[in-house]
């Protein structure tokens, strides 16, 4: 991007990603940069660097404030709720923060504990996202999960009991066997636990997974569609909005951070192979991590340059916006297209007057959404839009 034009007028909103990196068992399904635990859990150690990580970042976000974080994983469960306090306070110390931020926590049914719970919210955090997957027994074993279907319930049962106001339940469907009656099964179980957000995700197959290497039998895609149907139905009639693919919210209650990112905001990554965005007043970079902790832990101990660092071309930006955007249910205005990317519709326009008349998205020139036909074949409309585009510079 060129660096001597500005580019926007207003910087976008800023979160925190935090990964901590150590789960008790690798899922065989599960791609992310995780760790089975080997030995003692090196808690000082990593929050050390986790804050000395950050402190790499300020001068970039000067004077920015952050709107959220999101603690993930791995299994960030597993570390001591005064562990998450020191990480949590440290980053109050160095950063200012929107008064109602949202910090969130990752939390595996096998490592719940009452008083560990109670100790997160006392710390800080405000959002609980659980990994339950399934309530089915049959169907966390076949996913590798340490936990078991009773589990599943009690985590949930203890989030609420600790006083956790904004607790999100993590499943997925197209599991090995399922059928479409299971996974709706799945949907009605998790509604009748009252989180104030459902995640629902497709399971799919990965590279680099024990699942890719040794392939599961798994619905067909017929049956797929049927259990997404069903679960949209099932969550709508509860009360749950869908706002993004896999993501359903009782009122006021979307998650802020994932918003952040679909709507091409900016977020600093910290730790173990996370990964960062950010955006300057001419100019948009991404960095990624090292995703060995230890060498992680070493380089943020020892040297400054503890990242690749890659500088987006306008492509590059509009490439991200879409992809981001057009997850969301109600699309993106041309607005906020602007505003994220300093870029205007130029000949995009009329590839989205195209899409339009094909019946796969609805364009105003004021707002952009798919139609539900665009949403079910959204990577398809993404390939139609974004080798053939280009948008403007303002």
């Amino acid at each position: 991007m060129a660096e001597t034009a500005s580019l926007f007028s207003v910087l976008p909103p800023l979160s925190i990603y935090i990964h901590l990196p150590w789960c008790e068992r690798k899922c065989p399904y599960c791609d992310f940069n995780s760790h089975a635990l080997r030995g003692e859990l090196p808690v000082a150690e990593y929050v050390d660097a986790l804050l000395k990580d950050l402190e790499y970042h300020l001068p970039e976000i000067w004077g920015r404030r952050l709107i959220s974080v999101f603690i993930g994983g791995g299994t960030p469960s597993l570390f001591s709720a005064a562990s998450i306090n020191r990480l949590i306070s440290g980053i109050r110390s160095r950063i200012p923060c929107v008064p109602n931020i949202e910090i969130t926590l990752e939390a595996n049914p096998g490592s719940c504990e009452a008083d560990r719970f109670k100790g997160f919210l006392d710390a800080g955090v405000n959002r609980l996202s659980i990994g339950v997957q399934s309530f089915q027994g049959r169907q966390l074993k076949a996913l590798g999960r340490i936990h078991d279907r009773k589990q599943a319930f009690t985590s949930v049962a203890i989030a609420h009991t600790a006083g956790f106001e904004n607790i999100n339940i993590d499943l997925m469907y197209a599991l090995p066997g399922q059928t479409v009656t299971e996974a709706a099964k799945d949907v009605e179980t998790a509604i009748s636990q009252s989180p104030h957000h459902i995640s629902c995700y497709q399971l799919t197959i990965e590279p680099d997974t024990y699942f890719y290497h040794h392939p599961p039998s798994l619905p067909s895609d017929d049956d797929k569609w049927e259990m997404q149907l069903a679960t949209q139905l099932l969550l709508n009639e509860a009360g749950y909005s869908q706002y993004e693919i896999s993501a359903y919210a009782k009122p006021d209650r979307q998650c802020r951070h994932n918003l952040n990112y679909w709507q091409f905001g900016d977020y600093i990554g910290i730790g173990a192979g996370a990964h960062s965005k950010i955006s300057f007043s001419n100019r948009v970079i991404r960095a990624q991590k090292e995703l060995n902790p230890k060498t992680y832990m070493k380089l943020v101990s020892t040297s400054d340059q503890i990242a690749e660092v890659q500088e987006l071309s306008n492509e590059d930006v509009r490439f991200e916006f879409l992809l981001n955007a057009l997850r969301l249910k109600n699309g993106f205005s041309t607005s906020l297209l602007r505003l994220r990317t300093g870029q205007s519709l130029g000949k995009l326009m009329a590839d989205f007057d195209q899409l339009q008349r094909e019946g796969l998205l609805r364009f105003d020139k004021l707002h952009v959404r798919t139609t539900e036909r665009g949403y079910r074949y959204l990577d398809d409309v993404l390939q139609r839009l974004l080798p053939h585009s280009v948008l403007t510079a303002v």
